[in-house]
């Protein structure tokens, strides 16, 4: 018996470290590698959640992982010192995986950044807002995802094709402002149930709101139904992609989208709205907006600016290799993203400024930005314009000529208008939730 107990001691002497030393080695590189993913994101300014994300109550977490393992985005969170940890927090868009798998109920989902307010529109269980037959959809409601987006326009129409008609036969049953996923699922909806609407988008009436998508790859976790259109299933696509998808289906369905149309004012009209662009009035008798929490960004005016490649925000920095980019702007903003695609090591980064200095920076951003240009990981261009935009290539002037660049993506930091002070002058009231 003794005999026997040594051999089993000796055998879980082998066996033991040659399971747990490789586990605990490979748990530490796992761990140092997520903090070094915190690092960076902290470098490029993209740690904090903008909104939808995951609030870790770290005394209830016990480090298991399992959140890590079910989010769909790549390093949004990481186990670091026994506890989980949102580190690319402005990757987040509120899949909620994370909490569905937590085991111990750890993970709530919550709107804007860690120990940041929240100002969220009020809307009932119809999307409703605080002004009678205004409805909101999509992010600005409080929810991102592209599924929730779609959903969201369905569900406004359905609410809306549930009421009496418009008698005006020069009014809409229904205006929707915005040309999104949200704005597109409600124009289907309204064509599928015979609703005379209109569909008004800033941009371009091609592309709309996902011209303006921050990110390179889109995720979608389960396949949602589009009206007239069938099931929609993008488990992973790219903007390019997406943007060609939703031509198809605008196409299909003969979906007519009035672009280039900003709503710059909504007015009630006792039993209707009346809904001011640039180039006419209409009037309707519900209004569903589909806005987005983004804002309208400053744009450049340039011709080549509706390529897919143009965009206003970064988010996943790290999905951009080996790529020639121009960063234009003279803010925090872009500086940061500008030092966030340098950080990956193979990209070629120019940041462009109109100005002859930066004036507005934070200290620390100045010190870094300057580390950057010595070490030639950005090449800085003061006093510089873009005049064009091609395909593969950008021309910028400069104070000695126009100089054409090899370029594959440009990120515009001009500044934008924030959609709640027009939302307010509308009428809507707002909830404010703190998040401690």
């Amino acid at each position: 018996m003794a005999e026997d107990t040594l051999i089993t001691i000796m055998v879980a002497a082998i066996i033991i470290p040659a399971v747990v030393v490789p586990y605990v080695r490979g748990h530490r590189r796992r761990e140092h590698a997520a903090r070094e993913r915190f690092e960076k994101a902290k470098i490029a300014g993209l740690h904090a959640a903008v909104s939808m994300h995951p609030h870790i109550n770290v005394l209830s977490c016990i480090g298991c992982g399992g959140c890590v393992d079910a989010c769909p985005e790549d390093d949004v969170l990481a186990v670091i010192d026994g506890k989980a940890v949102l580190v690319h927090g402005s990757k987040c868009v509120g899949h909620g995986l994370c909490a569905e798998a937590c085991p111990v109920g750890a993970i709530t989902m919550m709107m804007a950044g860690p120990g940041r307010s929240a100002d969220l529109p009020v809307l009932n269980e119809q999307l409703e807002t605080s002004v009678p037959n205004m409805f909101i959809a999509g992010e600005l409601g409080g929810l991102g995802l592209i599924r929730n987006a779609i959903n969201q326009g369905k569900k406004t129409i359905e609410v809306i094709a549930g009421r009496p008609r418009v008698k005006s036969n020069d009014a809409y049953d229904v205006a929707i402002v915005g040309a999104g996923p949200a704005g597109l699922a409600a124009g289907l909806a309204a064509k599928a149930k015979n609703l005379r609407f209109v569909l008004l988008e800033q941009g371009d009436a091609g592309g709309g709101t996902i011209l303006q998508y921050p990110r390179r790859k889109i995720v979608m976790t389960s396949p949602v139904d589009l009206p007239i259109w069938g099931k929609l299933k993008l488990t992973e696509t790219s903007k390019e992609n997406l943007l060609e998808i939703w031509q198809q289906i605008m196409a299909k369905a003969r979906l007519t989208v009035n672009g280039g149309e900003k709503v710059t004012s909504i007015k009630n009209e006792g039993e209707l709205f009346q809904l001011t662009t640039p180039k006419q009035q209409y009037r309707a008798a519900h209004v569903v907006l589909c806005l987005g929490r983004r804002g309208t960004p400053r744009k450049l005016g340039v011709p080549g600016e509706d390529l897919s490649k143009v965009t206003y925000r970064l988010i996943d920095a790290e999905s951009y290799q080996d790529c020639d980019v121009l960063v234009v702007g003279g803010g925090d903003s872009a500086v940061e993203a500008a030092m966030g695609l340098a950080l990956q090591g193979t990209n070629r980064v120019t940041l462009s400024y109109r100005k002859s200095e930066f004036s507005r920076l934070k200290t620390r951003n100045v010190e870094r930005l300057d580390e950057y240009v010595k070490k030639k990981a950005i090449t800085l261009l003061f006093n510089s314009e873009v005049k064009l935009i091609l395909h593969k290539e950008v021309q910028i002037a400069l104070p000695d000529g126009v100089k054409t660049l090899p370029n594959d993506y440009v990120f515009i930091f001009a500044g934008g208008e924030m959609p709640f002070e027009f939302l307010k002058s509308v009428g809507i009231r707002f909830q404010e939730r703190v998040i401690n």
